[in-house]
């Protein structure tokens, strides 16, 4: 028997690592290579990267037809190329602002005095321009999962679904490893706009692979007889009568939707959390230059960001481990043994309350608990998902999740946003603003920890009044 699913699983992993590395170049770039050549302030980024999420957001309710509509090899296809161009577009922002605001270099742009006319007129300037490729990186990212979870469906018999989808899906994990690890140090040698480039191009490369690899495996002539009768298994008559039965369930109208307070239950709780992961992942770079003076193409720098992913990827692996012990050995019913983790999972975030205090004494303090508190993020998230099939049918499921997706968006819109201008503000106020003894922007980032510190328990207690007990939804 040939094994061509595992290379189709290993490009589908590429995929996602390539995703992940490109969404996080301009975090590791923007604090101590782009802001200086054109003034941006922390508000300036946290515009972007709040639009960023919600264009992501709201392209992730299309994102789904549009690759059923295409089909798996097409529409994968597209949406990385798109995403390629968005990414590799973020290296012409610089001429394209030096032209438009009429300056013959960017060193030219950088010699501008700060707080001037001129310099908010070239930092304006330059956010449209980088908001304009986000939107094109953000509609082309959101392809990515439905693509890949597509082509594992054709790929594999349901046994292996789950094992090859946690390959590939590992690809985040490797990316947030690798970004920290690589893109600074392109920066530094070659140029932030090279480091756009270059990891960018990746995308045209892994195109080529997908046209020569890819192809239904019925028509693809690496996969020989054996294989596909091992991939097709599932094509007996209980399987058809099991997807006609799917194809008669009912289907909860859009609107209908709205007045079941499960739906409320899993809006809240992606709104209050998504946003926190969101924050730490942009920010988190920009938190270490700031407050110890470590750069993103420092060598501590790049160990600092690295083990805090590195923390994230190790322990969020045991996310979906004890809901099942709840489940199997304490006899709970999935929702309440879900919801016993989910709790557990919620009180992660709490270590960040101590980030700040304690990087009074070490960075690395800050590094562990802001990881510990990703790896809880990442349990939480995994179970919150899971709520969905506990409760609706899965006619349904598309929908609920696309909700989410957009409402968690908006949560992320809104830290980002909110945080990057608190934290400007704060700069400029200095000794004037004080918060648990920390003065100026330090204690603005307090009292974002703080925030992201309780979000989850109180997103958890929501999701517990609207929903108490295990109650999934009939469609009559």
């Amino acid at each position: 028997m040939s094994n061509w699913r595992w290379v189709i699983c290993g490009l589908l992993f590429l995929a996602t690592t390539v995703n992940y590395m490109d969404r996080q170049v301009l975090s590791l770039t923007w604090k101590d290579f782009i802001a200086p050549e054109f003034h941006w302030t922390d508000a300036d980024y946290g515009t972007i990267t709040g639009l960023f999420s919600l264009f992501y957001a709201i392209a992730n309710l299309f994102a789904g037809k549009f690759i059923d509509w295409m089909g798996t090899k097409k529409g994968y296809l597209i949406a990385i190329f798109v995403w390629s161009t968005g990414a590799v577009m973020h290296a012409g922002c610089g001429w394209a602002a030096m032209t438009i605001e009429g300056y013959d270099s960017i060193e030219a742009l950088r010699l501008v005095q700060a707080g001037s006319d001129a310099a908010v007129a070239i930092a304006t300037v330059s956010v449209w321009l980088f908001l304009s490729c986000r939107l094109i990186l953000a509609v082309g990212e959101a392809g990515n999962f439905p693509s890949a979870i597509k082509a594992t469906a054709e790929y594999f018999p349901a046994k292996d679904r789950a094992f090859s989808t946690s390959i590939f899906n590992s690809g985040a994990s490797v990316g947030a490893l690798a970004a920290p690890a690589t893109i600074p140090l392109l920066a530094r040698a070659w140029g932030w706009e090279m480091a756009f480039i270059i990891i960018g191009v990746l995308g045209y490369v892994w195109m080529g692979l997908w046209i020569w690899a890819y192809d239904k495996p019925r028509s693809n002539k690496f996969v020989n007889q054996a294989e596909l009768n091992y991939i097709e298994q599932d094509n007996d008559l209980a399987d058809v009568q099991d997807r006609q039965s799917e194809k008669e369930e009912k289907t909860i109208p859009f609107m209908k939707c709205f007045t079941y307070k499960q739906t409320w239950a899993f809006l809240v709780g992606k709104f209050m959390t998504d946003g926190v992961w969101w924050f730490f992942l942009f920010w988190a770079p920009a938190y270490f230059s700031d407050q110890y003076g470590y750069t993103s193409d420092s060598t501590m720098g790049i160990l600092l960001i690295f083990t805090l992913y590195f923390i994230v990827t190790v322990l969020s692996i045991g996310g979906g481990y004890l809901p099942k012990y709840f489940v199997e050995s304490k006899g709970m019913n999935p929702y309440l043994g879900r919801m016993r983790a989910m709790l557990i999972f919620a009180c992660f975030p709490v270590l960040g309350l101590l980030a700040q205090p304690m990087g009074a004494y070490s960075a690395w303090w800050p590094a562990i608990l802001i990881g510990l508190l990703g790896a809880g993020h990442q349990a939480w998230s995994a179970n919150l998902f899971s709520t969905i099939g506990d409760m609706f049918p899965k006619s349904t499921i598309g929908t609920i999740v696309g909700l989410g997706t957009m409402t968690g968006g908006i949560g992320s819109m809104a830290i980002n946003m909110g945080s990057g201008n608190f934290f400007t503000w704060a700069a400029e106020q200095g000794s004037a603003f004080t918060f648990f003894g920390f003065e100026g922007k330090p204690a603005a980032y307090m009292v974002v920890f703080c925030i992201c510190a309780v979000a989850y328990l109180i997103g958890w207690c929501i999701m517990k009044a609207l929903v108490p007990k295990y109650k999934p939804i009939v469609v009559e």
